[in-house]
């Protein structure tokens, strides 16, 4: 199994709806730390949006220097069509990036009819989504490890 000091995670979030993102990454990087890693072995990035997300986890995964990326944003449904096309190729990008370079993409980029429920989601003390990304980001690095 991998060492904890050895582990390097890459979070990106999405600037739009930023105080959803910062929330998450907050909740996440407490999480890590609390588990054992260093600040120091976590690094964040910024896109504009979510439907940026996948082309810099590409990115980023070609240098193969990250155990997991986690993805961070919140895309809220309003009268157009949309939504639908941000969060489904946001997500499939992603799955891509992760079976294409067999790294773990850890996908909490929210989906939601209204902002309040992604800033419930990213702020709440049970079933935060930012505490989640991080305990599954460490969960698949010691499972691949293990293989």
């Amino acid at each position: 199994m991998k060492n904890t000091k050895d582990i390097r995670i890459a979070i990106i979030s999405s600037s739009f709806r930023m105080e959803v993102a910062r929330a998450l990454e907050r909740n996440c990087i407490n999480t890590l730390v609390h588990k054992g890693i260093r600040r120091s072995q976590i690094d964040v990035f910024r896109v504009p949006g979510s439907l940026e997300i996948p082309l810099l986890a590409k990115s980023i995964a070609k240098k193969r220097t990250y155990d997991a990326l986690i993805v961070f944003g919140a895309i809220v449904k309003g009268e157009t069509y949309h939504f639908e096309q941000i969060a489904n190729e946001c997500a499939r990008g992603c799955m891509d990036v992760s079976l294409t370079y067999e790294i773990p993409v850890i996908f909490e980029v929210l989906a939601v009819y209204r902002l309040e429920d992604a800033l419930d989601r990213a702020t709440r003390k049970k079933e935060n989504k930012g505490v989640e990304a991080a305990t599954s980001a460490l969960a698949m690095i010691r499972t691949l490890s293990e293989l």
